[in-house]
């Protein structure tokens, strides 16, 4: 096999970052002329995470080929080149249903299935097609060591390590070394029995992430080398950072990119991560700050909009301004009539989201930033609410809604496909992935992009009802952008308001911090503009 492997475990406790990790080690790499790939194993058994609470599990990211995946991917892209897809990620559930298939159409010839070896073969033949094409493939493993349900994981990368070359596949595991206060020291204990309980499982690793608040000392390197059995130089300091785009620099002047080079014998050229020190220079020194208020019903966990975070954070520092986000409950705030919260933001924006529950509330926010000229930004559910609040306060269409909180609305002004109607599984059953829109020309949101045609990524089921177009145009709302297979409303937008855009896609799924997103880069920009007019 010529593709190199770096698996990526974590232990001790969950939520260390290894997607982080994973996706800086790629920037690092590919900054070096690598070709690298990110594949994520995770353990769960639904088939993939598209029907999963955001409140439990944190934002679906989608990817172009319509595969709904699990948000470390969007860490994936956001570090990298890597244009992600559905061989990017695995899930328990998704090797046991193939194995269940083969098994179903007799292909293991009446043998008895067993973990070993038909799930820890699956695992395996998922792992090198997914890593086929790239000079290096980091597979990260969820969960921690230990968890009962990732073991065919650990013993698939496990028997990997085992069948490739010494210098083919190398394992970090990502630990963590907390400071007792009482004791005013850094303690190594939990780290050693999470590589000790890997060890058990048959995987020594070869570097360590130690994720820490404040610098290790030689002492304790020394310490944790002597008992996890590797280098010195392995064991690499993984601090806490004020912006997670400083990782990169971190990782390499610890020196972790030299030593996978040296582990996997790699010849690569020297890393130039000036992009990066830029990216984070202007996110620690910005001229001044903007508020956005973004009104959502999962405002209780931020991961739940983790891209649509970052996609925000990203403008502002293209724009070199700090972006204060403020998450507002639309059931909780808004529909207890608490305007000071809208009367703060210098824009407001309204992400997608299923379900009746906060609904009215987002309707009366649109409709205040409508009325008072504050920067809109809709994104899928976002669109479809303005639609709503524009039909009934607009157009007199007081019973205008969506059949997804009304099957029986007098004005559907929101509508089914045909072909959705007759759904009955909800996993991955949207209209999901890459769509291409044509733009009107002329119009603000073709201005943005700077062309007329452009694709994006979708994840919804519902569409604005064509029928009423033509009412909504007379009124003044422009359909600035519309699929032209489909024939179905991309966007939306007011001429008579200083930024009013709404659109059907996720555009925070392509934002990056090399590249904003053009429509984040202007909402920010409009938003920006409105305080400084507002203090003026």
């Amino acid at each position: 096999m010529k593709t190199k492997l770096i698996f990526i475990t974590g232990g001790v406790v969950s939520s260390l970052g290894k997607g982080i990790a994973a996706a800086s080690i790629g920037a690092i790499l590919e900054s070096r002329g690598l070709k690298a790939t990110i594949v994520k194993l995770d353990p769960y058994i639904n088939v993939d995470p598209g029907t999963m609470s955001p409140l439990q599990h944190g934002e679906v990211f989608v990817t172009e080929d319509g595969y709904e995946a699990d948000l470390d991917l969007g860490h994936y892209e956001r570090y990298t080149n890597i244009v992600t897809s559905r061989r990017n990620n695995f899930t328990t559930g998704q090797i046991y249903n193939s194995v269940i298939t083969k098994e179903r159409r007799g292909e293991y010839l009446g043998k008895t299935v067993q973990v070993i070896p038909h799930i820890t073969d699956e695992i395996k033949k998922s792992i090198y097609e997914a890593a086929e094409g790239s000079d290096v493939a980091l597979i990260e493993i969820g969960g921690t060591v230990g968890d009962i349900e990732s073991l065919p994981f650990m013993e698939a990368i496990r028997q990997v390590g085992h069948e490739l070359k010494r210098n083919q596949a190398i394992f970090i595991h990502l630990t963590l070394i907390p400071y007792i206060e009482a004791a005013e020291e850094l303690k190594t204990k939990p780290t050693q029995h999470s590589v000790t309980k890997l060890r058990e499982i048959g995987i020594q690793p070869d570097i360590l992430l130690c994720r820490t608040d404040r610098d290790l000392t030689d002492d304790i390197r020394k310490k944790i080398a002597l008992f996890t059995n590797v280098t010195y130089d392995a064991v690499i300091q993984a601090i806490d950072v004020e912006c997670v785009y400083e990782v990169p620099l971190r990782f390499h002047d610890e020196g972790l990119d030299d030593k996978i080079v040296e582990l996997l014998q790699l010849w690569t050229k020297r890393p130039n991560l000036q992009i990066w020190a830029d990216i984070v220079h202007s996110y620690k020194t910005p001229k001044d700050m903007v508020t956005i208020g973004v009104v959502g019903k999962y405002v209780d966990l931020r991961d739940s909009y983790k891209s649509l975070h970052e996609a925000l954070t990203h403008a502002g520092t293209a724009l070199n301004l700090k972006v204060n986000i403020e998450y507002i409950d639309s059931e909780a705030v808004i529909e207890k009539n608490d305007v000071k919260t809208w009367e703060s933001c210098d824009g407001i924006l309204i992400p997608g989201g299923f379900g009746e529950r906060g609904v009215a509330g987002k309707i009366e926010t649109i409709q205040f930033a409508r009325e008072n000229n504050v920067p809109y930004f809709g994104i899928c559910l976002g669109l479809q609410v303005a639609i709503i609040e524009y039909a009934r306060n607009v157009l007199g269409l007081e019973d205008a809604n969506t059949v997804e909180i009304d099957q029986h609305a007098k004005d559907n002004v929101i509508d089914i496909m045909a072909e959705q109607k007759n759904v009955t599984d909800m996993g991955a059953t949207m209209r999901l992935g890459a769509y291409p829109a044509k733009l009107e020309a002329g119009s603000k949101i073709a201005e943005i992009y700077g062309t007329t045609e452009i694709s994006e990524r979708h994840r919804h089921r519902y569409e604005v009802n064509n029928k009423y177009l033509p009412m909504l145009q007379e009124k003044g709302l422009v359909i600035s952008g519309k699929n032209p297979e489909l024939d179905l409303v991309e966007t939306i937008e007011l001429n008579d308001h200083p930024w009013f855009v709404a659109v059907q896609y996720h555009p925070e799924f392509k934002s990056k911090p090399t590249y904003p997103h053009p429509l984040f880069f202007r909402f920010v920009e409009a938003s920006y503009q409105n305080k400084q007019q507002r203090n003026n």
